[in-house]
C-alpha cells in the first residue's frame, strides 16, 4: 500500500481539530485547541540540542563557567525568529524554502545552492550520527562501529513511521526531545549549580578574551543550522492548510505558541548543558574538559554513576532523534529543489558513510563534531538570506508579509549570525 493509500487517521483527527479551532466552533480548553497544532517546531528544535550542541556546550561551561549562559539565551530568541519565518512561509506560500529557490532563481545558481545544502545536510548528520554512535557505546559498552550500526538501524526504524502521516513521527521525535529534557533537568539538580551566577550571566553579556568570543561564535553556529531552515518551511506547507485570510492570522499565532514551547525547551536543554558542565568542570582540575567521552567518565566520580548514565541517555536521545531529522531534511531539500527524490534507505545509507568512515579511521569523535559546525557555517547564508527575502515579499506572502519591525530584526539577526560565522573561520583557518 502506498502512502498515499495509507489511511492516516491521526492526521485526519489532526486536522478536523485544527479546522474546528480555525473555525471557532471548537469549545474545549485551551490545552486542547492548541495540541493540533504542536509538533513541526518540535522535530525542528531537535537540530538545537544534538550532539553538535553538547561539545560547545561542554566546552563553554568549563573553559568561561556561566559566563556564556547569555549567549544560549540570545542564540534562542533568534533561532526563534528565524524558525518562525520558516514556518510562516510555508503556511502562507503553499511550498517550501527549496521550492521556492527552483522558482525563483536562475538554474545554476539552485544547483549550486543544492549543493551546498546536500553538504551542510551531510555534515551535520555526520555529527548526529557519530553523536549517536558515541551514546551507544558509552552505555552498552560496544565499539563505536557497532554503535554506529545500531543508530543506522535505530534511525531508519524512527524514519518508517513517516509512512504512517505526520503524526507519529512528531509523537516520537517529540518524547526524544522530552527524554532530553528530563535528563538535563535531572543533571542540573545533581549538579547543584551557582542559582546566582546562573540569574546574573543569563542577562549580562561579557567575553573574557578572543577565545571566548570563538566559543560563543561555536555555541550559536551550533545553534542556527541550515538544513532545519529549510524543514520547517516543509513542515508546515501543507500540514494544515487554509485560503481564509483570518484563518491564515490564527494559524500562524498557534504555530508561534508551537515554537515558543518547542524552542522555548531546546534553550532549556542548551542552557543546562552549559550550566552542568560549568558547575561540575569549571576548576583547574577539570576545566580543559574538551570531548564528549571525557565529560561522561568524569561525571561519575564526581556526581555519581546515576548522572554519568543520564547524560548517556541524554546524548543517544539526541543523536538518534536529530539524524533521523538531519536524514529527513535532506531528502526535502533534495526534492524541493531538483524535484526528485530517492528512497529513504538510499538516503540513510549514503549519508552514513562518512560517519563509518570517521569510525573505522579512528578519529576523536568530538573534534569531528566541531570541524562539522565549521562545514555548516558555509551553508547559512544560503538559507538564511532567501528566506528573509521570500518573506519580506507581499505578492507570495500577502497578509502575512513580514512587518518593517520584523524586516529589520530578521536583517540584524541575519547579517549577525553570518558575521560571527565567517568569524568562526576566519579564527579556524588562520589563528592568530
Amino acid at each position: 500500500m502506498s502512502k498515499s493509500d495509507h489511511p492516516n487517521l491521526g492526521e485526519d483527527r489532526t486536522r478536523a481539530a485544527a479546522s474546528k479551532v480555525l473555525s471557532g466552533t471548537e469549545t474545549k480548553g485551551i490545552i486542547a485547541r492548541i495540541l493540533p497544532f504542536l509538533g513541526p517546531a518540535f522535530i525542528a528544535a531537535v537540530a538545537y540540542v544534538d550532539p553538535g550542541n553538547f561539545a560547545t556546550n561542554i566546552q563553554g561551561g568549563a573553559q568561561y563557567g556561566y559566563m556564556l549562559l547569555w549567549v544560549i539565551f540570545a542564540s534562542n530568541l533568534m533561532a526563534m525568529l528565524i524558525q518562525m519565518l520558516s514556518a510562516k512561509l510555508g503556511i502562507a506560500t503553499g511550498k517550501n524554502l527549496a521550492e521556492l529557490c527552483r522558482d525563483n532563481f536562475r538554474l545554476p545558481f539552485v544547483w549550486m545552492m543544492w549543493v551546498i545544502a546536500e553538504v551542510a545536510a551531510i555534515a551535520t548528520d555526520l555529527a548526529e550520527f557519530l553523536g549517536a554512535a558515541v551514546g551507544f557505546q558509552l552505555l552498552f559498552h560496544v565499539p563505536l562501529l557497532i554503535g554506529g550500526i545500531l543508530t543506522a538501524i535505530s534511525t531508519v526504524i524512527i524514519l518508517s513511521l513517516e509512512k504512517r502521516g505526520f503524526r507519529p513521527m512528531e509523537a516520537v521525535i517529540g518524547a526524544l526531545v522530552g527524554i532530553i529534557a528530563v535528563c538535563y533537568l535531572l543533571e542540573t539538580i545533581l549538579a547543584r549549580p551557582n542559582w546566582k551566577l546562573i540569574a546574573y550571566f543569563s542577562v549580562v553579556p561579557k567575553f573574557q578574551g578572543t577565545d571566548s568570543v570563538l566559543v560563543a561564535a561555536g555555541i550559536l553556529g551550533a545553534t542556527v543550522m541550515p538544513h532545519v531552515i529549510f524543514l520547517h518551511s516543509a513542515l508546515t506547507q501543507g500540514r494544515i492548510v487554509t485560503k481564509d485570510p483570518a484563518k491564515l492570522k490564527k494559524l500562524v499565532r498557534f504555530e508561534m505558541v508551537d515554537i515558543l514551547i518547542a524552542m522555548g525547551l531546546a534553550g532549556f536543554v542548551n542552557a543546562a548543558m552549559l550550566i552542568m558542565a560549568a558547575a561540575t568542570f569549571h576548576n583547574p582540575t577539570y576545566n580543559n574538559i574538551g570531548t564528549i567521552e571525557q565529560a561522561y567518565r568524569t561525571l561519575a566520580p564526581l556526581l555519581g554513576k546515576s548522572a554519568s548514565v543520564i547524560f548517556g541517555v541524554s546524548l543517544l536521545a539526541s543523536g538518534l532523534s536529530s539524524s533521523a531529522v538531519g536524514t529527513m531534511a535532506g531528502q526535502l531539500v533534495m526534492q524541493g529543489f531538483l524535484k526528485h527524490s530517492i528512497p529513504i534507505w538510499v538516503r540513510r545509507l549514503v549519508t552514513m558513510i562518512p560517519s563509518l568512515i570517521v569510525i573505522a579511521m579512528g578519529l576523536e569523535p568530538t573534534k569531528v563534531l566541531v570541524i562539522s559546525q565549521v562545514i555548516l557555517s558555509f551553508g547559512i547564508p544560503f538559507a538564511l538570506l532567501p528566506l528573509v527575502i521570500f518573506t519580506n515579499k507581499r505578492e507570495l506572502m500577502g497578509d502575512l508579509a513580514n512587518s518593517t519591525l520584523t524586516r529589520i530584526m530578521a536583517y540584524v539577526v541575519t547579517f549577525l549570525i553570518i558575521g560571527l560565522n565567517v568569524f568562526l573561520l576566519y579564527q579556524t583557518f588562520i589563528p592568530g
